[in-house]
């Protein structure tokens, strides 16, 4: 007997779910774009990572954030384009990079490529300008030479650089963290910082490129702050009103919790942080709404994932890749689709070896972590239209204030066929699942399932040996009175498709 009952409402639309939430961010921090996706053993002819950038393309990443993070308020880019020999080494002001722990950049991996990668992947390029210690100036020149088919001297630079058309990049941020390793600014210093550079970047949109720039400001977890920086943008007596596409958050959990010493209170809790992404996506989309009501601004998490303490700045923000972490991923996914009328894109952080990584390696090893088999499950998702489901479960109370829902779900329809994603995020006992949905007649020959994780502890850590033992079996799913059943055992994500 099913003790969670799930019912997809196949006619109650959300929005379409953008590709883009599931990107991915990739920082010169530790052995992230070192060892990670450039320069090793395994290296191709031009300096990548051969089975890094197969696991990658294979994932079919949507969007790819770069260079930062804190990295990218003290990066110039211009240090990074040209003959590698001829680039100038500077200091990693807020990391140390690679296994040797030095606060170095060689510059060798600059923005062609990256671009470059970005193209090798099938993934659109997300780049952060530099507000805190750059300029304008030095922004709007980053954007042509990225994007201008003309005859100026950057354009022709980036063709004396081997790329002969336009890279075409379409998301700009304007700074990171600009409340704190960014620049410490307040939200209206911040706010007349990103105006400034906004006209100087934005403006080339409407003149110089074939394609509009999605201009992304940077947002705060405190959401008094957003509401006085998009006060401020709203005061302003000239020019447009809200110079900005999208306002970013950055949500980390996990951080007082080393998994393999952790008890399972602790498990629950985590889960329930990492659920906490719902309120502040609730919370930054309504101070867009109470301000920003002349234009539509859609809310991108682009840092987000598990932070243990495991990872610190001495070993490059290495930690663990565990089943757990891999849970929680799942669990904000799902808030994603619920909210994919104001989620633009997200970007776990990061995608090679440091925080919540996919793919971890070590000299000619390179692997999938189980994160990496979460994105996989949840990629039908991507594109389709999210439809609104509610969900009976069983609950655990985590503290005095909050409870965990121990199965969470989401659900997508494409071109009628729907797919339903269920996450029991209980570390402690299975729990039977049916799954109605609504106006769909249920032909027990087109149900096809899957489910991660079946025969592993929330404990479990991938390594380069037993990474393909988590990769998704075979879930068995009946039919019954109409809906869908499916017993899913305990810390297991299932994805059900009908086609």
């Amino acid at each position: 007997m099913a003790d969670a009952r799930i019912t997809v409402h196949t006619a109650a639309r959300i929005d379409r779910i953008a590709p883009e939430v599931h990107g991915h961010f990739s920082e010169h921090l530790g052995r992230c774009i070192y060892d990670g996706l450039w320069h090793d053993d395994s290296a191709d002819e031009d300096g990548f990572r051969e089975d890094v950038v197969s696991l990658l393309a294979d994932l079919e990443v949507p969007v790819l954030r770069w260079p930062g993070g804190c990295f990218a308020d003290d990066y110039h880019w211009e240090d990074g384009v040209g003959p590698q020999e001829a680039r100038p080494r500077r200091r990693n002001l807020f990391w140390a990079q690679g296994r040797e722990d030095v606060p170095e950049e060689s510059n060798a991996f600059g923005t062609d490529e990256f671009l470059d990668l970005c193209e090798r992947i099938g993934t659109e390029p997300y780049l952060a300008a530099n507000v805190g210690s750059g300029d304008p100036q030095e922004a709007a020149n980053w954007a042509e030479y990225c994007n201008y088919d003309g005859d100026t001297e950057l354009a022709d630079r980036r063709r004396e650089n081997g790329h002969e058309e336009p890279y075409g990049v379409e998301y700009w941020g304007l700074g990171n963290e600009n409340w704190g390793c960014g620049g410490q600014m307040s939200p209206e210093q911040y706010a007349r910082e990103y105006r400034r550079f906004a006209t100087y970047v934005g403006t080339q949109s409407n003149l110089m490129f074939d394609h509009d720039l999605e201009l992304i400001a940077c947002g705060f977890e405190g959401h008094e702050w957003n509401r006085r920086f998009l006060e401020e943008i709203n005061e302003s007596p000239w020019g447009a009103e809200f110079p900005l596409d999208h306002l970013t958050l950055h949500h980390y959990y996990g951080r007082g919790m080393n998994v393999s010493e952790a008890d399972e209170e602790q498990y629950d809790r985590l889960l329930a942080d990492a659920l906490e992404m719902e309120r502040h996506i609730e919370r930054m989309a309504g101070a867009i709404n109470a301000v920003a009501t002349t234009r539509d601004i859609g809310v991108i998490v682009d840092e987000w994932g598990t932070w243990h303490p495991e990872a610190t700045a001495d070993n490059g923000l290495e930690q663990p890749g565990t089943v757990l972490d891999a849970l929680s991923a799942a669990a904000v996914l799902d808030v994603f689709n619920h909210n994919s009328d104001v989620v633009t894109m997200s970007n776990i952080a990061q995608t090679v070896n440091v925080l919540q990584c996919l793919i971890e390696t070590d000299g000619d090893d390179a692997w999938a972590r189980p994160t990496y088999r979460v994105f996989d499950l949840y990629a039908p998702h991507k594109g389709s239209e999210a439809v609104r489901t509610s969900i009976e479960t069983p609950t655990r109370a985590v503290d005095d204030e909050r409870d965990l829902s121990l199965v969470r779900a989401s659900a997508s329809v494409d071109d009628g066929e729907p797919y339903v994603t269920v996450t029991n995020l209980d570390c402690r006992e299975a729990h039977t699942v049916e799954v109605a949905l609504e106006g769909t007649e249920l032909d027990p020959d087109a149900v096809d399932a899957s489910v991660l994780f079946a025969d592993h502890d929330p404990d479990a850590e991938v390594d380069a040996d037993n990474a393909e033992t988590f990769t998704a079996d075979d879930l068995d799913v009946s039919v019954d009175s109409g809906s869908l059943i499916a017993d899913l055992p305990a810390s297991t994500v299932a994805g059900i498709s009908l086609q």
